[in-house]
């Protein structure tokens, strides 16, 4: 049994070499330097150590509006993704002829470069000097004043982002939920069927339970990947998301370490500690929540 048990932590000899450097001592690394006031990157000095750096960034009005942009975006883009998936991976487990090809078409998205989506989101939503855009062009023809979603108000800018994610994190889990509900037991669903169970309370009482760990998962990734985005800002409304008002955590982050006055990497990693905080306390509640789920369910 030892010998066993040498031979197995020698397999994970090389993964927890792996996440030991490039994940454990760069969160450390991260750590430390969100304490070290005035961090000179070239030097490698700094004047103090403190909470001052956490101070800046809680106080900076950058921040909160990439708080605030990255709130939004979570609170909308996760449920609403989410149901969708599910939704549609429903219907496709009712369509055999052609489900494999409704899959393919629902999960190109996925494996299309992110920026050329965002080209193609800035055709439809963008208004130029050329085009007011598809959707604007639409707009009008049922009489209906246009508005200019990638320069124009803040609703209409962040209401193009949330439908951009959720265009983006839809094929996988549209993937993910088909797989789940083709792997239920057909014999519930016969011993239903029955009975005269509704569809409703099938799929309250045998389907959603029997995929929630799934749906679950779906849901605490959401989330992480949620909080972590970047890139579709970016595709939509350039590199210079402060002037665009759609800068999210991870941006600022970004922008502080790479700014044009030589970064700031105290600032950066303050932020970074603050984003990985956020994120661990949003995850511990979901768990906790799961956790509560599953023990309902079980007393019932």
């Amino acid at each position: 049994m030892e010998r066993k048990n040498k031979v197995a932590w020698l397999y994970l000899l090389p993964a927890i070499l792996f996440l030991g450097v490039f994940m454990v001592y760069p969160l450390i690394d991260v750590f430390v330097y969100s304490f070290e006031e005035n961090f000179n990157m070239s030097s490698q000095t700094y004047t103090g150590v403190g909470l001052y750096n956490y101070s800046y960034v809680l106080h900076d009005e950058l921040f909160l509006q990439a708080v605030k942009n990255t709130f939004i975006l979570v609170i909308i883009t996760v449920p609403v993704s989410t149901g969708l998936a599910l939704l549609i991976s429903m219907g496709l487990s009712s369509i055999k002829k052609i489900q494999k090809l409704f899959q393919t078409v629902y999960f190109l998205p996925y494996v299309t470069n992110t920026l050329a989506v965002g080209l193609v989101f800035m055709i439809l939503f963008d208004k130029t000097e050329y085009t007011d855009g598809l959707v604007n062009t639409f707009i009008a023809v049922f009489g209906g004043q246009g508005v200019d979603f990638i320069d124009g108000p803040y609703w209409a800018k962040m209401m193009v982002m949330c439908l951009y994610t959720i265009w983006i994190v839809l094929p996988f889990k549209i993937l993910i939920l088909t797989s789940s509900l083709a792997s239920v037991n057909k014999d519930y669903y016969n011993a239903a069927r029955i009975d005269g169970t509704p569809r409703s309370r099938i799929f309250v009482r045998i389907t959603l339970p029997m995929i929630w760990p799934i749906v679950f998962y779906l849901i605490i990734t959401g989330f992480i990947g949620a909080f972590k985005a970047y890139s579709d800002a970016v595709a939509l409304f350039g590199t210079d998301l402060n002037s665009a008002g759609m800068n999210t955590i991870v941006g600022y982050i970004y922008d502080m370490l790479y700014s044009s006055t030589g970064g700031s990497p105290s600032y950066a990693s303050a932020a970074a500690i603050i984003l990985f905080a956020i994120v661990l306390t949003i995850t511990i509640i979901n768990l906790m929540l799961g956790k509560k789920t599953n023990a309902g369910e079980d007393n019932k």
